[in-house]
């Protein structure tokens, strides 16, 4: 009752309220009064007592709760097995213990896989316990950020993350990061003693700091007034969250009315979905649904062997042949098809974590192998997210270029260079590019112009980079600043020397933000000397340019006249290191005569006016080392990579060359391809459907990519029939990350909103974890095709074995069965269950991902694995009618005996002694089928085609899966004891014990083992002259990535379409 109250108190919430709510939203409140409604204390905070009562009353500060591991409903699961299972109504002791054991096996090693399973899906669902500043009692003490209640006291300084929403009391040169919820890139400035009308947008209240934000610049402290998801973020968090009712809704008329029919519509569809959800057919995965329809087929099949059976006897009340009945439909129920289909994902799961994969959604693991398509961003993914210095240029000096460092903050490493070139005019590709070596002394000899330049790169600055007390160098601050002051600390130019201490010379007066509008950044400096103020400018490039005056062009005293054609050199200037994968600033700055009487009441746009154009610096976010191999390893599994990104279409198109995500030929590319693969998203978004359509090339590049852009990306993708994953960070992420067939989340960047709308989350925001989470698919989709396969054709050849082995008649007329029933359980039970969950555990086969993605149309019951499943089953059950038949024909006189059935006599000796060969060589080869599943093509002899152990290799093959390996020799080995020990081999498995009959067993073994590899041997032949018609040996990577976009080759407007198609077929191979 209380969880229904307080979900309708979340349903009911208006936008800015507190979670009780007060006389006016919170930002149209002055502080004071906030303070004073929601009973806060501005000097002391709350007392313990006071907090935990809030507590209480208003729940953790958390976006709701999973509700954790619920054993009732694992064990009501596995009970439903049971209940199928005991429904048949077997009544003889011995038989009946005997399904029962099987019956408690699987439920007690069900539950237990399956419990662990939840447990350790529960304990990934959070990858964090945030911190939060409060003051409590008078102190300022760290808790955890669900303890946070409404009237907290909170302070944060820059780099906090916001722990729930606050109304602001002091503000402190204070911004934060709001892109998560609104969208905006860049950080807002916050204003505590302004007041906003009630219907003002979230955006705009520059009063309240958002729940989730990032602080990136200044401090602040201020009040809780809305917790969990009665903040702005818990909104849309609630929403992406909310359940839909298992009770389908009534359908009516405009006004609200139904007729009795719907009612009836109603209930009828709620009953069907409560059966399909009792009977798993609605509810779980696409492939456990798939498996629970099959499970449900195959008990139809399993009534129908009973029935025959009961038929082939006349349908006699004989006990015997009723327990066969049921014995014979039971071993065409894969009785632990679901466990090992739930136990094999949830190994999967605890694989990915070590691989830095959490997965939050069980269907992604199906839906991994199947990607066709990868949509990353590029910072922080593909790249480092470390921003370096790598160029600057000093219009009237030249160039100046830093080498190559492994420590980013440190401003000794990394050999400085100069060329007298401007960048436009230098050829990059040149391996005197660089210029000459040079100290940074010699560059600042004489050199008013790079002076100017530094002050501005330092000071227009809030970073702070320093070496602590070991020698190690440290930063503090924005990534972009982070890197322009390591550059000017590489002249002994940092802002702390310029700023700190009694004799300082420079003093700041004011400060001008970043600006989304201006794209600007300006501070102004005295410079104490001369007692001149200053101002200096950073921003981005076209801004900055336009807002500029005069440039210094030579050595000269005088600066010169920004012309247009000036300003087209210096923006050709900008692509030359944009072209290089460099983020551009431009860098100006003037001294400023103007009265300062307010600083707050300084125009900026008559600051940042008639300014001197000082230079241009390029950052370097380089790619991480294993993002071209990842990227190459993605095409050669058939999968095409696309870069959406926020930088310039200049940047975005030099680092996706770098990491090879466009080919190196671009040259060979006719124009229109070339055009279509790098776009920018005002180019793209403008584009219709249809127009989207037609182009020959999904882009593998979008520049200045925006939310919407990523959302139109994925529905191209699907309308070609291909199979997409996308990450994300932000909560503007969110409808694509849903869109996608497989969500990406960022665990380090990415908010809580956009992990909750992914499938599965990065805990290193690397892009090669992709691959990982790729790779592992793959593996899994195999294990469950090798298990299921296993698993089925074991069904098939007991239901042939026990059918045709009807044929056997006594002088009764009665069936002799080939199987006693208690020997079909012992099979289910021994060959079954822990062999496949084995199969389940197997690492990767050898090249995995050089092969295309797999088809989800067909799902595992590919043509390949039903062919197999038939071909195995006949075999087997072949070789084991043959070995009873041998024995009791053979060598025996063929004397059925009479009740042999039931129980062990003189003439029963020979049908006892068949029916334990039987039952040995079907145990074996149930057993031996597991491993020779491994790899279903390759030989179980040579299953790793590198290895030079060529007579060895299968036993070190064996071995690696000690789980298969332990689950097999056990049912081996355990064969004897039933077979040898009195009583149990007469009454309970109704044969006896063999001696020559081991020789039939034994070559019956070699024929099982020929025939499979046989068998493997043609499908080879077969898939390698597939391939070879199909031209996949013959060419590099990169033309059979790219070769059908290549002039060379006939271009269409279908490729991605085509593509598409070929991996159909090929993954029907």
């Amino acid at each position: 009752m209380a969880k229904k109250k307080q979900q309708q108190q979340v349903e009911n919430h208006v936008s800015g309220q507190a979670n009780k709510p007060l006389s006016r939203p919170a930002h149209a409140l002055h502080h004071p009064t906030v303070v004073e409604e929601i009973k806060a204390d501005v000097q002391d905070g709350l007392t313990t007592s006071e907090a935990k009562s809030r507590l209480d009353e208003y729940g953790r500060n958390a976006f709701g709760d999973s509700g954790g591991v619920q054993p009732a409903k694992i064990l009501l699961r596995q009970v439903l097995i049971m209940a199928m299972a005991v429904s048949f109504g077997i009544e003889s002791w011995i038989e009946g213990g005997v399904v029962t054991a099987v019956i408690v096996l699987n439920i007690v090693v069900g539950f237990w896989q399956e419990f662990n399973a939840e447990k350790t899906m529960d304990s990934l669902r959070s990858l964090s316990s945030p911190t939060a500043s409060a003051v409590r009692d008078g102190r300022t003490i760290s808790i955890p950020t669900a303890e946070i209640v409404p009237g907290d006291m909170v302070e944060m300084r820059t780099g906090d993350t916001v722990p729930a929403d606050v109304r602001l009391v002091e503000a402190v040169n204070f911004e934060t990061d709001e892109a998560l919820l609104t969208g905006e890139s860049l950080p807002v400035r916050k204003d505590a003693d302004a007041t906003f009308d009630d219907d003002t947008g979230p955006g705009d209240r520059l009063n309240v700091a958002y729940s989730s934000s990032t602080v990136t610049k200044g401090r602040a402290r201020g009040i809780v007034f809305a917790t969990g998801m009665h903040t702005e973020i818990g909104s849309i968090a609630s929403a992406l969250n909310a359940k839909s009712s298992r009770r389908r809704r009534v359908k009516r008329d405009p006004e609200g009315h139904a007729k009795p029919h719907r009612y009836l519509e109603a209930w009828t569809l709620s009953t069907s979905d409560a059966v399909g959800r009792f009977l798993g057919v609605n509810v779980g995965t696409p492939l456990q649904k798939k498996l629970s329809r099959l499970a449900i087929l195959l008990f139809g099949i399993a009534v129908v062997c009973a029935i025959i059976v009961l038929a082939a006897n006349s349908f006699s009340s004989n006990k015997e042949v009723i327990i066969y009945a049921v014995a014979t439909g039971l071993s065409m129920i894969p009785a632990s098809l679901i466990v090992v289909l739930t136990i094999t994902m949830a190994a999967g799961t605890k694989r990915m974590v070590e691989r830095h994969v959490i997965v939050r959604n069980l269907k992604s693991l199906e839906a991994l192998g199947a990607v066709t398509d990868i949509c990353s961003d590029k910072t922080g993914t593909l790249t480092q997210g470390k921003m370096v210095a790598k160029k600057a240029w000093v219009p009237a000096k030249g160039t100046y270029s830093v080498g190559t460092s492994n420590e980013p903050f440190n401003p000794t490493m990394g050999e400085l260079s100069f060329d007298p070139l401007p960048p436009s005019k230098i050829d990059f590709r040149k391996a005197e590019a660089e210029g000459h070596a040079v100290t940074y002394t010699e560059l600042l000899e004489n050199n008013r112009f790079l002076e100017d330049y530094l002050n501005v790169a330092s000071l227009a600055n809030l970073a702070h980079v320093y070496e602590n007390q070991n020698g190690d160098w440290n930063a503090r601050g924005d990534p972009t600043e982070i890197s322009m002051q390591v550059f000017a600390s590489r002249f002994d130019w940092n802002r702390t020397r310029l700023t700190s201490g009694d004799d300082a010379p420079w003093k700041q007066i004011a400060e001008f933000p970043f600006d989304s509008d201006v794209k600007k950044m300006s501070v102004i400096f005295k410079e104490k000397r001369t007692d001149e103020r200053h101002v200096f400018t950073k921003g981005a490039v076209e801004r900055v340019i336009t807002s500029c005056t005069s440039i210094y062009l030579n050595e000269g005293d005088e600066p010169t006249e920004v012309t247009e054609d000036i300003r087209n050199e210096v923006l050709q200037s900008m692509e030359s290191l944009a072209a290089l994968g460099l983020r551009v600033l431009a860098l100006a700055s003037r001294t400023y005569s103007g009265q300062i009487d307010d600083v707050n009441e300084i125009n900026r746009q008559e600051v940042e006016n008639d300014l001197t154009f000082r230079g241009l610096i390029g950052l370097y976010d380089p790619p991480r080392p294993e993002s071209a191999s990842s990227v190459r390893a993605c095409h050669e599994a058939g999968i095409s990579v696309h870069m959406l990104t926020g930088d310039h279409p200049g940047t975005a198109r030099a680092i996706a060359a770098e990491v090879e995500i466009l080919p190196s030929r671009m040259d060979r590319i006719s124009k229109d391809v070339a055009d279509s693969m790098v776009m920018t998203a005002s180019q793209f978004d403008k584009m219709s459907d249809d127009d989207i359509d037609a182009l020959p090339v999904l882009p593998l590049v979008i520049a200045r990519c925006a939310p919407n852009t990523k959302v139109r990306m994925i529905e191209a993708l699907h309308r070609r029939k291909l199979f997409a994953a996308m990450t994300g960070d932000g909560v503007n992420d969110s409808p694509s990350l849903k869109r996608a067939d497989v969500g990406i989340a960022m665990g380090q960047a990415g908010s809580d909103v956009a992990k909750d709308a992914s499938d599965i989350v990065l805990t290193d925001d690397n892009f090669a974890s992709i691959l990982n989470a790729i790779e592992e698919g793959r593996r899994m989709f195999d294990n469950i095709q090798k298990f299921i396969l296993h698993l089925l054709a074991e069904n098939i050849a007991q239901a042939c074995t026990l059918l045709i082995g009807l044929a056997f008649k006594d002088v009764r007329g009665l069936s002799v069965f080939p199987l006693a029933p208690v020997e079909i359980m012992w099979v289910i039970m021994i060959t079954s269950g822990m062999p496949d969950m084995g199969l389940g555990f197997e690492v990767a086969v050898p090249g995995i991902l050089q092969r295309p993605p797999q088809n989800l149309t067909r799902g595992v019951f590919t043509l390949e694995v039903l062919v197999d499943m038939v071909v195995y089953g006949l075999w087997v059950a072949t070789l084991c009618l043959a070995s009873f038949s041998l024995v009791l024909y053979g060598f025996g006189d063929g004397n059925l005996g009479e009740n042999c059935n039931a129980t062990y006599s003189e003439a029963c000796d020979t049908v006892f002694r068949a029916r334990a060969t039987c039952f040995a060589c079907l145990t074996w080869f149930a057993l031996f089928l597991a491993w020779e599943m491994i790899d279903m093509r390759r030989s179980f002899f040579r299953m790793q085609p590198g290895s030079k152990r060529y007579f060895t290799q299968w036993m070190h093959d064996v071995w690696r899966n000690r789980f298969l390996f332990w689950a097999i020799i056990a049912g081996f080995v355990t064969i004897f004891p039933t077979l040898y020990i009195p009583v149990i081999n007469h009454d309970v498995f109704k044969h006896t014990g063999i001696s020559w009959e081991w020789g039939i067993v034994f070559i019956s073994t070699f024929l099982f083992f020929l025939g499979v590899e046989s068998w493997k041997w043609a499908k080879r032949i077969y898939f390698r002259k597939t391939a070879k018609k199909a031209g996949n040996n013959t060419q590099d990577l990169e033309a059979r990535t790219f070769g059908h976009y290549m002039s060379e080759s006939p271009s269409t407007s279908g490729s991605d379409q085509d593509k598409a198609g070929q991996m159909k077929e090929k993954s029907g191979q």
